[in-house]
């Protein structure tokens, strides 16, 4: 294979005029993040944000230019918007109850910056319906719950498509055995598939153990990319494996998309509940239904003797649940073979599929599904008006 130099991609890129056809676009310091990896090649060309559409030709000539690279099979140039000094990004306002602990300078800018916000999300064509899975803490099983869930909703007859939207810690090459790279058609990606799955992961591009050293407005625009250019065809649901937290990834994925709603997922014990709670009501504040509280590593039995022993506690999902008055969809235990599956690249939910571990995550998708269709319900009930 021909060896890609990082001065090779900078000579290439050097080639492309800047806006305006002024310089070119390393003089001036547009590139950056990027990286190199087995002929995929990443970068980020900084812009001014208001004129990231008018600049798009600029972000295909230097895809084009590095694609003419001996060794290169892929690029992916993202257009990263920078705001004029003192412009307020586009953030959600604060709620009544938030704003008493703002300072009053951010209180104003974050009220100018939800006039901001777009009006309306635009679907992704071919997509029924799009669901989070999201925790507000790393480290709570998200992405194994997600796979399996997945997993279990294809078992109902739909098709079902699965969007690893963590840049940092990307899980689904792993969960779910995949070693391959996407196609392309053009810009656009063709996905993976396993199992049944169609599959979009940043983890199908770069290498397992290689970092993904990004800022804020290069991950948003690569999820986008990967949202919205990939060939995902008729899909049911596509489930987002969300990243933990509740920062700039989760309200682009919720303001942005129309969410059919949000899966949250935790452990038992307190501290973990009060990240799920935190993330639960971030989705509540900008209008995404929850669609229910799973519980995971909910209990452990032990594989010799058949004792349970409650580790992180029990429980305390259902309990948040009641208290937050939302549905609790399930709990999952603390199971090796689980564990195992995961790490080996066959989920519990295809390599036992009779089994008591699949049978929970079946029951779990069974009430996403209602509770989906409920929301629908809600949605398109007719309202009375008296005037």
């Amino acid at each position: 294979m021909v060896e890609i130099a990082e001065d090779q991609v900078l000579a290439r890129l050097a080639k492309v005029k800047g806006p305006d056809l002024e310089g070119n676009i390393v003089e001036l310091g547009m590139v950056s993040g990027l990286l190199i990896d087995d002929g995929k090649v990443i970068f980020s060309i900084n812009v001014p944000a208001e004129r990231a559409q008018e600049l798009e030709p600029l972000r295909n000539a230097a895809e084009q230019s590095v694609m003419k690279l001996d060794g290169v099979s892929k690029v992916i140039a993202v257009l990263t918007g920078e705001r004029k000094a003192g412009a307020a990004p586009v953030r959600p306002a604060p709620s009544i109850d938030q704003a008493s602990s703002v300072p009053p300078p951010m209180q104003a800018q974050a009220t100018r910056s939800a006039a901001e916000a777009p009006a309306q999300k635009a679907g992704v064509p071919g997509i029924k319906s799009i669901i989070a899975v999201a925790s507000g803490k790393g480290g709570v099983g998200k992405s194994t719950t997600s796979v399996n869930l997945a997993l279990g909703l294809l078992g109902q007859g739909m098709k079902v498509g699965v969007l690893d939207a963590d840049i940092y810690g990307p899980s689904m090459p792993r969960l779910l055995g995949i070693t391959d790279r996407p196609s392309a058609n053009g810009r656009i990606l063709n996905p993976l598939e396993a199992f049944g799955l169609k599959v979009m992961s940043i983890g199908f591009l770069v290498e397992e153990d290689t970092p993904m050293i990004w800022r804020g407005p290069m991950v948003i625009s690569a999820l986008t990319q990967m949202l919205r250019e990939v060939a995902w065809g008729d899909l049911d649901v596509l489930i987002v494996d969300m990243p933990p937290g509740t920062g700039d990834a989760q309200l682009t994925m919720a303001q942005q998309v129309p969410l059919a709603g949000a899966v949250i997922v935790s452990t038992p014990q307190d501290i973990a509940l009060i990240d799920a709670r935190k993330g639960l009501n971030m989705f509540r504040k900008v209008e995404v239904p929850i669609l229910g509280l799973i519980e995971n590593m909910s209990t452990f039995i032990c594989p010799g003797c058949g004792e349970q022993s409650d580790i992180f506690g029990h429980g305390g999902a259902r309990k948040e649940a009641e208290n937050l008055g939302v549905p609790f969809l399930g709990e999952i235990p603390l199971h090796i073979d689980i564990r195992s599956n995961s790490d080996g690249g066959t989920p519990v939910t295809v390599s036992a599929p009779d089994g008591p571990h699949a049978a929970l995550y079946n029951e779990i998708a069974e009430r996403v599904v209602q509770r989906i269709d409920a929301e629908g319900a809600a949605k398109s009930a007719p309202s009375i008006v008296f005037d």
